[in-house]
């Protein structure tokens, strides 16, 4: 675009002009300088007689200029602050030109004061560089910049700890990742971790909670001057809030002056589980009470409330268990099969828990005197009762295995003979639904021979809307053995008794269904012969 003459002396680009010489401009300023355009803002940049000035640049851009002065950020490191302004943002290419202009793929941050390392090499710039983090006025007027950021964490990051804890994150955090915060050294806190306690999950001790309407740990004003300020005092202050006196922060279950006393010399050899009880545990008021021990029940109660009594006796636990624990029992199968209930064929390899604990306690009494009291009844409201009184499953089956069963078909209105002895029961009173939902159905099933077999003829020998195969079929296979050609209305005689069925009867279809036609409306010799 053509601009006006001028009739100063101008320098642009070493070319020095009489004032009586006019100048073309050399184009549109970029968006940002655009209102510096006009014949009367050019010494805004330039100078008379001169080329741009660094000076007059950082007269306009003085966020920059401070950082220039202090020696810090980008433009005052060695590879650029020799450099003249113009160099890298030079002006009248047009309103779009980028003035700004570097690779972000190649930029090497480092020269700015302020290294990425770990998970801020991988962040895309713009991801930092956006106005709510812009720290300086200056900067943060301006709608596109890349100046004004605090390098500090907080002026990025949310203060998680709520200004409980320094400023500086790096005290604690790496750039890799927060958590863990791995710089931090409990050792070398108020409360140095030791023994049990370094084990223990940070979360134990520091509570997440919700302060100011955000979550937040807390690191700090934790007690820690006694046991008690974190655990529970078992011994209700019988002892004092010292627990060391008698723990170590090793464990709880060592205690401090019973290390060599040996249980073995007493009348109670201390054996399995009870090597491992707390002495408190058993002498409840003082380690040299006596106590009752001849019998289990002396100290543990009778978790299954006196089932086992017979004959008015009770026996003791040690009848079932030993002191290796309470899981697993004693008891033998021969004194299973002393009582109401005889464990024989899968019974026997059933676990004890299947029967016993069907419920949240053991049961031992008045179970198992019917099927169903263990199995579920699948064939309610599907089979007759009359067929199983009172639900009793070994009418059918036994206890060998639910698949064996022995059941007179003979009882119901469908004797099963020929082959229908051999399919097992499911195949005929359990069906699968379009969903793979199995049904059941036992009464009330048609004894229709279509009613479980596909009628391969297409209904040619139907009668008032049954199909009965037994007039040509029997059970044995599907062989038409019952089939008499000379009962029907085309009797074969002469040449015809010696012709091959398929000869007559050839396949058709219709409606697409295939079949071989049998039945005819009417019977001429063109029928057949042409």
């Amino acid at each position: 675009m053509i601009k006006k003459f001028i009739s100063c002396l101008i320098v642009y680009s070493g070319i020095t002009l009489s004032p009586a010489v006019s100048q073309i401009s050399p184009g549109d300023l970029s968006a940002p300088h655009a209102h510096l355009e006009g014949m009367s803002n050019c010494t805004q940049c330039h100078i008379l007689g001169d080329k741009v000035s660094n000076e007059k640049c950082l007269q306009c851009h003085s966020e920059l200029k401070e950082r220039v002065d202090l020696n810090k950020g980008y433009h005052a490191s060695e590879d650029v602050k020799s450099k003249e302004c113009v160099v890298c943002h030079n002006d009248h290419h047009g309103r779009n030109f980028q003035i700004v202009r570097f690779s972000e793929t190649t930029f090497n941050h480092k020269l700015t004061g302020y290294e990425l390392l770990g998970a801020h090499s991988q962040k895309e710039c713009k991801a930092c560089h956006k106005p709510e983090f812009i720290q300086n006025p200056k900067a943060k007027s301006k709608k596109y910049t890349y100046l004004g950021l605090d390098p500090a964490c907080l002026s990025c990051h949310q203060d998680f700890h709520q200004n409980t804890l320094s400023s500086n994150c790096g005290d604690c955090h790496n750039f890799t990742k927060f958590r863990p915060a791995d710089k931090f050294d409990h050792n070398k806190s108020n409360f140095p971790l030791v023994a049990k306690h370094a084990a223990v999950e940070c979360g134990k001790c520091h509570k997440i909670i919700t302060k100011n309407g955000k979550e937040f740990q807390e690191f700090k004003g934790i007690p820690y001057t006694n046991c008690a300020s974190c655990h529970i005092d078992v011994h209700k202050n019988q002892f004092g809030q010292d627990c060391r006196q008698c723990h170590s922060e090793e464990s709880f279950h060592i205690v401090k002056g019973m290390d060599h006393f040996d249980h073995n010399k007493t009348n109670f050899q201390l054996q399995g589980k009870h090597q491992a009880v707390n002495c408190k545990a058993c002498h409840k008021t003082n380690l040299t009470d006596p106590l009752r021990y001849a019998l289990c029940m002396d100290c543990h109660q009778d978790y299954h409330n006196n089932q086992f009594i017979r004959d008015g006796v009770k026996p003791d636990c040690s009848a079932c268990h030993s002191t290796a624990g309470f899981a697993g029992s004693s008891y033998t199968l021969e004194q299973h099969n002393t009582g109401n209930f005889k464990l024989e064929g899968a019974h026997m390899a059933t676990p004890c828990f299947a029967c016993h604990k069907k419920e949240e306690k053991w049961n031992f009494r008045n179970i198992g005197l019917r099927c169903n009291e263990c199995h579920k009844d699948i064939h309610q409201s599907f089979l007759d009762p009359k067929y199983y009184p009172e639900a009793n499953c070994t009418i059918c089956h036994n206890v060998n295995t639910w698949h064996e069963v022995n059941f007179d078909h003979a009882k119901t209105q469908f004797a099963l003979t020929g082959a229908h002895q051999k399919p097992s029961c499911r195949t005929c009173h359990f069906k699968k639904s379009e969903d793979g939902t199995e049904h059941q159905k036992f009464t009330g099933l048609s004894t229709n021979c279509s009613s479980c077999h596909k009628d391969s003829h297409n209904n040619q020998f139907q009668e008032k809307g049954i199909n009965d195969c037994r007039a040509c079929h029997a059970t044995e296979n599907w062989k038409a053995v019952n089939f008499d050609h000379s009962k029907t209305r085309f009797k074969l005689e002469g040449k015809h008794a010696n012709v091959a069925c398929n000869k007559c009867h050839k396949p058709v279809s219709k409606e697409g269904i295939s079949y071989i036609q049998y039945t005819y409306k009417e019977f001429k010799c063109e029928t057949c012969h042409h």
